[in-house]
């Protein structure tokens, strides 16, 4: 067995990080052990709330800015369809240090290429080079017969005429042993289990990447997982109650339009529905954990479990992700395991970490060249139970939209939080009173000195990054404070 770990990456779509915490109502008991065998990351983060991007950070240890993909690669929305020429991931670096790089599930990094592209042997994929998974509706496709809204609305329907109505969560009956062999993701699973006892035959350290879809929206579960929770017991979130007065308007007009539908029960039940297909989730982890204990090799792999963005999931009333910047959306499932190379276990690190820190930790680990511009840093110091003294004390995003194109940038630091919205006016959160990020002081006299340190810091770590976010033309140099004032 080679000294350099296996490692196996369990990487979920739009899951909260808070989800697979001990302290949560949810049930994910594989997480929960797993995270006692581990060391759990609580504010790890992605760089944009949205699966392109944020997946393309993981690859590639860089922000947004540097590798190109700001949104859905897979429509005719895409800023860019392909990586910036010349950007590389760890999956070809590690293939060039020997490790053998399996890959299961998801893509969804870039429309040019596939994993094996990049390294990779490819087990079962989705979301891969070429698959339109949102085409655009043209004049011609509407004129010849998109959706109309079904009417009348019945539980967890969201009414979009003219766009076809959304069915944000529902159940269905299965009859199968374990009650999820029926569901899409566990064919994924499956390539994977398959795949596992090959990997650990050959004589060489391997790389497993599974990437179920679940729990994305829409919020389709077996009744099994759903009848796990009862309904009158399901908490609605703490900032539910926000009337996003002092928010953006977009943020305000998506409650409205959209969300506004749903009654307080409703929102229950998405919340249920939603726990139920995380309680899904992590039974097919739980597969996953099985399998490589029956390989033998799980003494020397490294395992994480992730998350590529969350989801609002109710919170300031609010569904699925992107703009706008809040904490449920950009807060990833970060739990990691390797029991020979874990120093005390059953810990948590409070430090920020973004998604751009993996590349950087896994080239580490294999022993590979470690490019001097990458945006991440390597985590093996947490691992060794070793905190960096110059690790960074704050968390910034990079968001230039979904298929409408917003400008926003946030810097999250453990005491504020500066939202930059080049679309509407900003937001200035004290999360230490204000944890929920209910109360917004963009023009609270008595916080410009913090916001102004906020805006500096936006501003150095743009130029870092090669992030051309400004311009000083009258109608977009709207930042409060523009980049000269920074250096």
């Amino acid at each position: 067995m080679s000294d350099r770990p296996n490692i196996l990456v369990f990487m979920s779509d739009q899951e909260q990080a808070a989800v697979v915490q001990r302290d949560h109502p949810c049930l994910t008991p594989n997480a929960v052990r797993f995270a006692q065998e581990g060391v759990l990351f609580r504010n790890s983060f992605c760089p944009t709330a949205h699966c392109c991007p944020s997946r393309a950070t993981f690859m590639t240890g860089l922000y947004p800015s540097r590798h190109g993909i700001y949104n859905n690669v897979s429509n005719a929305t895409a800023i860019h369809t392909a990586l910036n020429a010349g950007v590389g991931t760890f999956g070809e670096a590690l293939r060039q240090v020997g490790y053998n790089m399996a890959y299961a599930g998801k893509w969804h990094v870039t429309d040019a290429e596939n994993p094996s592209d990049r390294g990779w042997d490819e087990l079962y994929i989705t979301s891969g080079k070429g698959n339109n998974v949102q085409p655009s509706p043209d004049l011609e496709r509407a004129k010849a017969g998109l959706p109309k809204s079904s009417g009348p609305r019945r539980p967890g329907l969201i009414l979009r005429p003219g766009w076809g109505d959304f069915q944000l969560y529902q159940s269905y009956p299965t009859h199968t042993p374990k009650g999820y062999e029926d569901h899409p993701d566990y064919k994924v699973i499956q390539s994977a289990l398959n795949a596992l006892p090959k990997l650990a035959a050959q004589d060489a350290p391997w790389f497993l990447f599974v990437g179920p879809l679940g729990p994305h929206d829409p919020f389709e579960v077996p009744e099994r997982f759903v009848q796990l929770y009862d309904l009158a017991s399901i908490p609605l979130p703490p900032s539910f109650t926000d009337s996003l007065e002092d928010k953006p308007r977009v943020y305000q007009r998506m409650r409205r339009q959209y969300w506004g539908q749903l009654s307080e029960e409703e929102v229950r039940d998405s919340i249920r529905h939603y726990w139920a297909y995380c309680t899904l989730e992590d039974a097919l982890f739980g597969e996953v954990l099985e399998a490589l204990d029956a390989t033998g090799q799980a003494e020397n792999t490294l395992v994480l479990r992730m998350s590529d963005h969350g989801d609002y999931i109710g919170a300031h009333g609010l569904y699925l992700k992107g703009v706008p910047a809040f904490r449920e959306a950009y807060n990833i499932v970060t739990i990691a395991r390797w029991p020979r190379g874990l120093k005390r276990p059953n810990r948590e690190v409070d430090d920020f970490v973004t998604l751009a820190d993996f590349a950087p930790t896994f080239l580490d680990l294999a022993g590979a060249p470690l490019p001097e511009d990458l945006t991440g840093l390597s985590l093996v110091p947490f691992l060794n139970d070793e905190r960096p003294t110059d690790w960074p004390d704050a968390f910034f995003t990079q968001f230039n939209g979904v298929e409408l194109y917003y400008t926003q940038r946030s810097v999250t630091t453990r005491e504020f939080k500066y939202v930059y919205n080049g679309f509407d006016f900003d937001e200035f959160y004290d999360l230490r009173n204000d944890p929920h990020e209910m109360i917004n002081l963009s023009d609270h006299p008595d916080y410009q000195e913090a916001k102004h340190d906020l805006v500096r810091r936006m501003w150095r770590f743009a130029a870092r990054e090669n992030d051309i976010i400004f311009n000083p033309y009258g109608t977009v140099a709207l930042a409060p404070w523009g980049p000269a004032d920074a250096f």
